[in-house]
């Protein structure tokens, strides 16, 4: 259980803008296994998306081998796009064992955006170990709400 108390993991991504109102997505992993996720977009008048649940040990357990094992830790994002008021923002933020992590950048819409970057090697390291959180939440949220969560 000591193991599991220097652990935790939190991503957002969303935007407020004029046109398309305010949108994020977001989810949290605590030590003690505490998933929360929530999905909210004025877009259409969408309403307010959040969950929480209750991961078994050997799930958080395997989220953080994910990210000790993406090297994220020895990534340095001073080169990555900074995030503006016009675009959507990511934020990545790790505590695992004694390092605390904290990544903000503009969204990434796709591979394209990863290799016409100052810092290619570093953004993918970022996007595909992002990529792999949000499945694996998604996933989690999907089997164990039933709702589809929207990306």
């Amino acid at each position: 259980a000591a193991h599991m108390d220097d652990f935790y993991l939190r991503y957002h991504v969303g935007h407020k803008n004029g046109d398309a109102g305010h949108e994020y997505m977001e989810f949290e992993l605590s030590p003690s296994g505490k998933l929360r996720y929530s999905n909210y977009s004025e877009y259409k008048n969408d309403r307010m998306i959040r969950k929480e649940a209750c991961l078994s040990p050997a799930v958080v357990e395997q989220t953080r081998r994910i990210i000790e094992e993406s090297g994220i830790t020895k990534v340095d994002d001073s080169a990555w796009p900074e995030p503006d008021d016009r675009c959507r923002r990511q934020e990545l933020e790790i505590k695992i064992g004694n390092e605390h992590i904290a990544f903000a950048c503009a969204e990434i819409g796709s591979l394209l955006d990863v290799q016409s970057s100052a810092d290619p090697e570093g953004l993918r390291n970022f996007y595909y170990l992002t990529q792999d959180l949000k499945t694996l939440i998604f996933s989690l949220v999907s089997l164990h709400f039933r709702i589809r969560p929207i990306p």
